[in-house]
């Protein structure tokens, strides 16, 4: 018999969540992760002095619900907090503030017949229950005929380009829709967003489903990168690693798809691996930034403004505290790219060099002498594009081995990728797997 019910390639939310409920249901788990620490895009890490900070920026929404229900799984519900957020947006070469109704109605880049139809607009989007009916249609064909051209192109369209480039036009509805959705459904009483963070951040929350893991009988190991998958007989005989051979009786992969056709490219079918490959991807770089004064006082900053490449600059503690990051200000300035384009291949200093000039003119008072660290982070498949139909072609858990199954952040769609969505994709896959029959 092998030495494990359940190997799982990928210490992300999802591995870690199929890890936990499995290893809850007494399988023997292993769980497989090519990196030196878990949590996948919520990991963290260390400045100098030992201010640890997420890699890439997270929350999540106060409707979202299996997150809360891992955390509260872990008996960590009192590191829960709810906070009302500030979101805005740089146009013409200002900050507008978009965090309550009102502030929709000051927004003098629209005129106030624009203005009234976006709000009226982000209203009857919450109304589409059938999202198939919207799978065929671009963004821009049916949020134009909702909110209007003008207000399309000044506020839509520049975050559709920053966010997907050359895809931009091609990218579903549907992605939007449920944006707007979630973003529309955690709102307080007054109408102000109000978001949600793990205390600590999400690293530590990985870090408590990692131990949790263990605590049951389960196994992780770090730094150990599966490179390919053995098959024989219709079944996925054994992961091999580096000088290793792990053998199980189930397999779960949760890495991107096209690192899964990766490590199943000898063992075919061709056909298969084919549509794992389908599915696009762009990287992410996001600059982490520590800073003795605070850029704004936004939260959630999205830019609009033609000739600045980010999508948004995220001040994470006009959030979280400045006293959890030993009195300093985090900001993250978040840019998607192909990662053929050249600028993913600049080294950190001059990937730097170039981000502080845009700062300059985005905030005038800015200076370099306000950084008292940084760091360059690089994620290749940071963002499944979803194309127009996406549900026709993005691939099913299932495989073409009897004991091997796929949960990763291109199929969690309708929903974009997120560790709410996460959690639930990997306690699902789980969940199969402790119902379905024991194989021999």
């Amino acid at each position: 018999m092998p030495e494990h019910d359940v190997a799982i390639v990928g210490g992300g939310i999802a591995g870690l969540s199929a890890a936990m409920t499995l290893a809850r249901g007494g399988r023997r788990v292993v769980l497989l992760e090519a990196e030196d620490g878990l949590g996948g895009l919520a990991g963290t890490f260390r400045f100098g002095d030992g201010v640890e900070v997420e890699r890439f920026y997270h929350h999540w929404f106060t409707n979202d619900r299996h997150v809360p229900e891992l955390v509260a799984q872990l008996g960590l519900d009192d590191d829960v907090v709810t906070m009302p957020s500030r979101t805005g947006m740089y146009l013409n070469g200002r900050i507008w503030s978009l965090s309550t109704p009102l502030d929709l109605l000051r927004f003098d880049p629209l005129p106030l017949r624009d203005r009234l139809r976006l709000g009226l607009a982000t209203l009857r989007v919450r109304r589409v229950h059938d999202w198939k009916a919207i799978e065929g249609l671009s963004i821009r064909e049916w949020l134009t005929p909702l909110c209007g051209a003008r207000a399309y192109e000044r506020v839509w369209e520049p975050l559709v380009r920053a966010k997907f480039g050359r895809h931009a036009d091609e990218v579903t509805a549907v992605w939007m829709w449920k944006k707007l959705v979630l973003r529309g459904g955690s709102r307080s009483a007054s109408g102000g967003e109000e978001l949600a963070y793990f205390r600590g951040g999400f690293g530590r929350l990985a870090a408590a489903m990692g131990a949790d893991v263990e605590a049951h009988g389960g196994e992780v190991r770090l730094g150990t990168a599966v490179e390919r998958v053995e098959v024989e007989g219709g079944r996925v005989a054994a992961l091999r690693t580096d000088g290793d051979r792990v053998e199980a009786r189930e397999h779960l992969f949760t890495p991107s798809l096209e690192i899964i056709a990766d490590l199943f490219e000898e063992a075919g079918p061709e056909e298969w691996v084919r549509s794992l490959r389908r599915v696009d991807y762009l990287g992410n770089i996001c600059l982490v930034l520590r800073l003795e004064r605070s850029l704004s006082d936004t939260y959630w900053l999205n830019v609009n403004d033609p000739g600045f490449p980010f999508v948004g600059v995220i001040e994470h503690t006009n959030f979280d505290a400045p006293d959890h990051y030993g009195g300093d200000r985090i900001a993250y300035l978040s840019r998607y790219l192909d990662t053929e384009d050249p600028v993913w291949s600049m080294d950190d200093d001059a990937y730097f060099e170039d981000a502080a000039g845009h700062l300059t003119r985005m905030f005038p008072e800015f200076d370099r002498s306000w950084v008292r660290d940084f760091r360059t982070w690089r994620a290749r498949y940071a963002q499944p594009v979803t194309g127009r139909n996406y549900s026709t072609y993005v691939p099913p858990s299932t495989t073409p081995w009897a004991n091997a199954t796929i949960a990763t952040m291109a199929q969690i769609y309708p929903e974009d990728r997120g560790t709410n969505y996460a959690v639930r994709e990997g306690v699902a896959a789980a969940r199969r797997l402790l119902t379905a029959p024991s194989a021999p």
